[in-house]
């Protein structure tokens, strides 16, 4: 076997045709031009893609919500979609999860000229696991349902029965473009990615309003797994298009079948705490039902709210964050730095919606969602959306630091950490709603997530280092969302109060420019 020469500066400026399983980690694949990683976009500009592409679908995800709200209100059936959508949460969150533990090892698997082999084995791996669970829950929809509802009113159990096997076939769609998304990302590309993303989800609406009024909450199962399944298929045509423009031999693909357990034991352990982080949701949906007729749906409202801010600023910022840390390596000292950098720009954000919906949460939740959710309603679901904050700053530390678990190969002890996190978890759940009702519970997602990323940082011998920072960055950011926000309750009525509280407060930010948030612009700007 002939040795590979050294690329010396020569030899790269020779005209080249990488292809996509073996390109080098410092060019881009067709054209052999620097890659974004090296052309100094860094973080900032990675993050800012992938985070438009989840605000997209954010967005268009709250079109979808304000849809049910005005054209179905805040019944029975909304309480059982509710609960069926929780099962696709779970599975959408385990799937971005999916995204962080393969960054590393197809970052990697890039370099050793293996991605595309690589690629094509973690997708054999999860369908080994996910056919199987997909045929299995389609068949007993009615059962889970059963249970999802917390047994209650027939109305409920039929309308999560006949949307859960959407919400599974949608679910499924979101591990296979999550899988397609890390092999791009892996060679420096979020675009195409974001792309699917958005262009399903801009479809699945479509279907959505075309059909919501005539067929109920099932026609919204029915454009999630649309907007799934085209989140999958532009990735991989683009992929495939790459591979016969480059003349990629169809051996470049092939894979040892053999290491399918292995590699589905990583994805299982990898997987485990994100399952366990939003298995904890569901725990808490029988015990809101306790509530009552629609506090399920209100309970939900709050809960995709929350889960949409960490998604836009933090866990995008995880995801491209990943794989230039998977080149630089990690000690105790980088991940403190990065996790405390990485969440003041985050945690800035969560301020800002706490401050907003404590103002006039009743009023920005009635003109949305419609008349069904005005005064009480409306005033729930805003102090719930308060109440979730301290679950949105937790949630945000532990988005940053999920990616880093991998990088730095701890994975395998993921699985212990799920399952101590979902045992504290149930008793907290339970006493929460005995006292405090969904505020009980939103205390308590607040409780067992702070709990997971202590342990992770424990993992990472980051804790003590990581803490100070973390907590300081909080205080400073809440006291001062917090005096702006109260000063603008006491001066005038809420809609007017909370529009120039949150203009005060950006604008106080931007005056003083915290010295954490400068150093974070600065750190993830140089990161690449």
């Amino acid at each position: 076997m002939r040795a590979r020469p050294v690329e010396s500066a020569t030899n790269r400026a020779r005209p080249v045709r990488p292809t996509w399983s073996e390109t080098p980690p410092d060019v881009t694949p067709i054209t052999g031009q620097p890659s974004p990683a090296s052309t100094g976009l860094g973080s900032l500009a990675t993050g800012a893609v992938t985070a438009l592409a989840i605000a997209v679908q954010t967005g268009l995800a709250a079109v979808v919500g304000v849809v049910i709200a005005r054209e179905l209100g805040r019944t029975a059936e909304t309480d059982g979609f509710f609960a069926a959508y929780g099962v696709f949460i779970v599975l959408a969150l385990a799937a971005n999860a999916l995204r962080v533990t393969l960054l590393p090892r197809l970052a990697r698997a890039r370099d050793a000229h293996r991605l595309s082999s690589e690629t094509a084995a973690y997708a054999f791996a999860i369908g080994v696991v996910a056919v199987p669970a997909l045929v299995v829950g389609i068949a007993l929809a009615r059962p889970i349902a059963d249970v999802l509802t917390g047994s209650g009113p027939q109305e409920a159990l039929d309308a999560a029965a006949e949307a859960l096997p959407w919400m599974l076939v949608a679910g499924t769609g979101q591990f296979t473009a999550g899988l397609l998304a890390s092999a791009l990302a892996a060679l420096d590309d979020y675009v195409v990615a974001a792309v699917g993303y958005i262009t399903g989800s801009v479809a699945g609406l479509v279907l959505i309003l075309l059909r919501v009024e005539a067929d109920g909450t099932i026609a919204v199962a029915w454009g999630m797994a649309l907007n799934a399944t085209i989140a999958t298929l532009v990735p991989a045509a683009w992929l495939l298009r790459r591979a016969r423009s480059e003349a990629m031999p169809a051996g470049a693909a092939r894979t040892d079948l053999a290491r399918t357990g292995g590699r589905l034991l990583e994805l299982l352990s990898g997987a485990a705490l994100p399952f366990a982080l939003q298995a904890m949701y569901l725990v808490c949906l029988p015990l809101a039902a306790r509530e009552g007729v629609g506090a399920v749906t209100s309970f939900g409202y709050s809960y995709l709210l929350a889960s949409a801010v960490v998604a836009v600023t933090a866990s995008s910022l995880g995801l491209v964050t990943s794989v230039p840390l998977t080149r630089v390596g990690l000690d105790p000292g980088r991940v403190a730095r990065h996790v405390d950098a990485s969440s003041w720009l985050a945690l800035v954000v969560v301020a800002a919606t706490a401050g907003v919906f404590a103002v006039a949460g009743a009023e920005i939740v009635e003109r949305v969602l419609g008349s069904s959710y005005g005064q009480d309603v409306g005033t729930q679901i805003g102090q719930l959306v308060v109440a979730l904050s301290p679950f949105m700053v937790v949630s945000v530390a532990l988005s940053v630091t999920f990616p880093l678990v991998f990088i730095a190969h701890h994975a395998g002890r993921l699985p212990v950490i799920a399952g101590v996190v979902l045992v504290v978890h149930v008793p907290l759940a339970v006493i929460g709603q005995v006292v405090a009702g969904l505020w009980g519970l939103s205390i308590a997602l607040a409780v067992s997530t702070a709990l997971a990323l202590a342990l992770m940082l424990v993992l990472l011998d980051a804790l003590r280092a990581t803490v100070g920072d973390l907590v300081t960055a909080t205080v400073v950011v809440g006291a001062t969302a917090a005096v702006i926000f109260a000063l603008g309750a006491l001066l005038l009525r809420p809609p007017a109060a909370a529009t120039l509280a949150l203009a005060a407060y950006v604008g106080t930010v931007l005056a003083v420019r915290p010295r954490g948030l400068v150093r974070s612009w600065d750190y993830l700007r140089a990161l690449r």
